[in-house]
């Protein structure tokens, strides 16, 4: 059985559940391990228990003795702040016990039952809320949240890798390590949705445990926020429903619909009872605080009509009927019925305003970048402007925000959406694509988080009160009627200016969009453009040919070393359960999505002087609603064409060469994930729907009412090639394996690559298909398809309102040449890899990668605030309140080996390209060097008495760039 802390302690032991009594003296006889919760006062349950210790130092029983000195002992490490209560202190415990003395079997009963008592009430936590805030147990918080997709990552505990480079044999977890990051961000809550088409039927194994993943959630001492929808979006496969609602007879989507209305409850059901049956929800002391109906449907709403309203007010009373006690959000509906709290997502949402005055001002989703689509730039966003978003938020009275996303993850097997979601969902969080911190926006927001903590007694006691402080600036201020409690935000919104500005007396520069925090009403412990956080520089290190190691020496990985086997795909039908009907039948309603791929097969038979023919040429029209076409002529490929993000839609037109007699017209039409967005989604369209025709200059030849043979899927699919350990004689061992054709199965096997470092694939080299690692998709590639050569920016100014579009960078590159390859689907010793290339490409090109961090830096100048840590309450400040430079190897273990570059002055650029200025410190290598090499993390005061003063009356700023090994 699992123990989960509860939330609102984070660091403190874990506690048992309650139990019958029988069993808790039967426990008490076998030396129980158990804590206390940490909810209760400490010295109230000391004096309880060493006020019955005392009465009970003469009795024979020195079992139980030991179990209630044990127990005693849990506590004092609770109350100590100690959460090692670990078998071993266990018997430490024991052995103390005997030495001591002996406890009254009757005295002894007592103390059982009210253990009991005390354990089973103070599991659960009441969590309602009030105007200003999410209230639990009584106590209005002030709450960060993140999300992470379960299925977007791993679970897994594995043993990886052997080998040199370090890491042999260490266990390594996906889910734990994300949710630690997010925790020491500062996040009180992970949010995720709850993803309905992974589990019907009833799957909720490995990527798709969700009970797993709340639970270690829990484990880590964080709260759940639970998006049920079930309509999820998330730029996932047809929003997140299973394909097969879609046949449900008389069904309609989203609207008073009885069918869906059923199926949607019964599913919600479902997940609500699970939660129930793992005592998950606040209310049975676990974590779920909150959860969610619908999604967006506000946004779309009105194309429903009276029909969509009634709807919407059904689900909301669905939701409360579930009695999960705790409270229900809709996220973008603004008439969302009460008790349900309406929320916000978007880029800003501090101008949001709840639909009740008794409900508090919740943003669901704000989005920490932006989703990547194939033949898409790669969009991110500056740390500066989501720190300024997120301050301006709880200046404006918020208390509960959420990063959308906080770790993005993986787009693994088929669940994109879209149509043309890449496989990557890295989405610029500030946990990146791997698992690793993104800097320096994980830390700026960190940063960020810790100082609105040290607002929260105010936060959570006073109402906000605004003032002007000039054009495009504001205060506000939450103080307490006693003014005993007193904390201020300082906002410039001007998207250009920097402003001086006068408030309580004293003089604040506030740089242009920025936010300053003032937890005293008076000290700026953190201005949202300036950054303290160190920045890291990642690299991917290519492991296709010998790399240099740490110490000189060449490591030659071993990678494909058996060579690729191969299959090849056939053109056009070849399983006996292929369909013929007349006319052109629409992919989906046709696949039910269970394959990508779907053939459109006819044949004509040509004379020779047909009015379509030009000799023996005619021009071949087709028309899809996507997503990517080949045709095929008498098995040859005669031409392909693809949609994009914006419009799937094809018109493929192309010059073809027929033969005398029979000519056989094979059309391939694949999908690139299903519609996910929008009013009617769930009716959009794929495949070809006409007109095909042949034209020559004397006339024309209109096939779509013709018989065609349609083909659901690949042979190869059938067969499971991508499944290495099911034999199939298809496979192809030879040399001279064929490259750059279509239609092509590759096999092979790897070494997987040493260490602990993230690990990709690089797929350079290939055209577009799907890759499995030991039998496990890690998604769709296409490093062919390209992103536009123009709308990309160089530096991206973080001044003014941010979109989607507005930085922008790999214009003119593959929008994906790296795939994500978790170390949990790689195994000691042999790996498989399959891919299937549907356009063409030469897998020996392709090559293994590990993510790696290159340099770690920072630039930080005199005008910053100290260092957040340096705040030990809202009131004090250490003895070190001026800014400082703070660098930090990211990994465990690991030292600062080098000072590439330092610079005291007014130096340029970027990590990784810095330079001095006009104005430069000769002492500043020195004195950094002397501060950091050699040390795990090291502080460097930003100040003219450590570097001397380079030119007096400038702000100088220093930066550095260092190395860790």
């Amino acid at each position: 059985m699992h123990h989960h802390p509860h939330p609102r302690e984070r660091d403190t032991a874990a506690f048992a559940p309650a139990a019958p009594l029988a069993s808790l003296v039967a426990a008490a006889e076998c030396v129980p391990f158990i804590s206390v919760p940490p909810r209760h006062s400490n010295q109230q349950l000391l004096f309880f228990f060493f006020f019955f210790f005392f009465f009970s130092f003469a009795s024979p029983t020195e079992q139980l003795c030991s179990s209630f000195l044990l127990l005693l002992h849990v506590i004092v490490r609770t109350s100590a702040g100690d959460n090692r209560t670990t078998p071993n202190g266990a018997a430490a415990a024991v052995m103390a016990a005997a030495t001591v003395g002996v406890l009254l079997r009757l005295l002894l009963l007592p103390v059982v039952v009210v253990v009991s008592l005390l354990v089973g009430a103070s599991r659960a936590a009441n969590v309602t809320y009030d105007h200003r805030a999410v209230v639990i147990d009584g106590v209005r918080r002030v709450l960060v949240s993140g999300s992470i997709h379960y299925p977007r990552s791993t679970p897994d505990l594995t043993l990886c890798c052997h080998g040199g480079g370090g890491g042999g044999g260490r266990r390594l977890q996906m889910w734990p390590g994300l949710i630690q990051k997010s925790k020491d961000g500062g996040l009180d809550v992970i949010e995720t949705y709850v993803f309905w088409d992974i589990h019907e039927p009833y799957d909720f194994e490995g990527r798709k445990d969700l009970v797993r993943f709340v639970k270690a959630v829990a484990d880590a001492g964080l709260y759940v926020h639970l998006r049920i929808g079930p309509y999820v979006c998330a730029e996932w496969n047809y929003g997140g429903f299973p394909v097969w609602l879609h046949f449900v007879p008389g069904i309609k989507f989203r609207t008073d619909n009885e069918a869906f209305k059923a199926e949607m409850q019964r599913f919600t059901e479902k997940v609500v009872d699970t939660m129930k049956g793992a005592g998950l929800y606040a209310s049975q002391g676990g974590p779920i605080i909150l959860s969610q109906i619908e999604n967006e449907y506000g946004n779309i709403d009105s194309a429903y009509g009276a029909a969509g309203k009634a709807y919407m007010r059904w689900a909301a009373g669905m939701a409360v009927s579930l009695d999960t006690g705790v409270p229900w959000v809709m996220c973008q509906q603004s008439d969302a019925p009460d008790p349900l709290i309406n929320t916000c997502n978007g880029f800003y949402c501090d101008q949001f305003t709840p639909n009740s005055k008794s409900k508090p001002k919740m943003w669901t989703e704000n989005w920490s970048g932006w989703f990547l689509s194939f033949g898409g730039a790669v969009p991110y966003r500056p740390a500066e402007d989501l720190a300024f978003a997120v301050a301006r938020f709880y200046q404006r009275g918020g208390t509960f925000q959420n990063y959308y996303m906080y770790h993005g993850g993986t787009n693994f097997g088929r669940s994109t959406g879209g149509p043309f979601i890449a496989t990557s969902y890295d989405y610029d969080a500030p946990i990146d694509e791997y698992g690793m911190v993104r800097q320096p926006k994980w830390g700026h927001l960190r940063d960020v988080h810790k100082a609105i903590k040290l607002c929260e007694p105010a936060l959570i006691a006073a109402e906000p009160s605004y003032s002007s402080l000039g054009q495009n600036t504001e205060a506000t201020v939450y103080q307490t009627a006693d003014n005993s409690i007193c904390a201020a935000f300082l906002a410039n919104v001007d998207a250009q200016s920097d402003k001086t500005v006068k408030f309580n007396g004293n003089t604040y520069k506030l740089p242009a969009w920025s936010v300053s925090i003032l937890p005293d009403c008076k000290n700026v412990v953190l201005n949202t453009a300036q950054i303290n956080s160190q920045v890291t520089t990642s690299e991917m290190r290519s492991l296709g040919s010998s790399i240099q190691d740490t110490d000189d020496s060449l490591i030659t990985p071993e990678l494909a070393t058996a060579g690729w086997s191969y299959a090849i795909e056939p053109v056009g039908i070849t399983k006996e359960n292929a369909l013929t009907k007349p006319g052109l039948m629409e992919q989906i309603n046709t696949t039910a999505d269970a394959s990508d791929f779907l053939w459109y097969s006819t044949s004509i038979v040509v004379k020779g002087d047909e009015p379509y023919l030009n000799g023996s040429q005619s021009n071949l029209l087709v028309n899809s609603l996507g997503h990517v076409l080949q045709v095929y002529i008498n098995g040859k490929l005669a031409g392909s064409a693809k949609g994009s993000a914006s419009s799937s839609l094809i018109s493929l037109q192309t010059p073809v060469t027929l033969v005398p007699g029979k000519n056989k017209i094979d059309l391939l039409s694949t999908t690139v994930g299903l519609s996910n967005y929008g009013a009617f989604f769930d009716l959009v369209g794929a495949g070809v729907t006409g007109p095909v025709k042949l034209s020559g200059p004397n006339g024309a030849l209109n096939l779509s009412s013709t018989d065609w043979t349609y083909q659901i899927g690949l042979r190869g699919e059938d067969l499971h090639l991508y499944n290495p350990s099911e034999a199939s004689p298809e496979w192809v061992s030879d040399n001279a394996y064929p490259t750059n054709q279509p239609l092509i199965w590759y096999k092979t096997k790897f070494t997987a690559p040493a260490g602990d470092d993230p690990v990709a694939i690089d797929f350079t080299g290939m055209g577009k298909g799907e890759a499995w690692v030991n039998g496990q998709s890690i998604g769709r590639y296409w490093p062919t398809n390209l992103a536009p050569q123009s709308g990309c920016v160089n530096s991206c100014n973080y001044r003014g309102a941010y979109s989607s579009n507005k930085c922008l960078k790999k214009c003119g590159q593959p929008s994906q040449t790296l795939y994500h390859v978790p170390r949990s689907f790689l195994q000691p010793g042999s790996n498989d890899l399959v891919l299937f290339e549907q356009f063409g490409g030469d897998p020996s090109m392709i090559s293994f990668t590990t993510r790696q961090t290159s340099s770690i830096c920072a630039h930080v100048s005199e005008m910053h605030p100290a260092q957040i840590d340096s705040w030990i309450s809202p009131q004090q400040t250490s003895q070190t309140p001026g800014p400082a430079l703070r660098l930090e190897c990211p990994r465990e273990g690991q030292v600062i080996s080098n000072i590439k570059f330092a610079s005291f002055g007014t130096p340029s650029g970027t990590c990784g390209n810095y330079n001095h200025g006009e104005c430069s410190s000769s002492q500043a290598l020195a004195v950094v060097q002397e501060a950091c090499v050699g040390m795990t993390n090291c502080s460097v005061p930003v100040s003219s008495n450590n570097f001397g003063d380079p030119c007096s009356g400038v702000t100088k700023s220093l930066v550095v760039e260092a190395a860790c090994s």
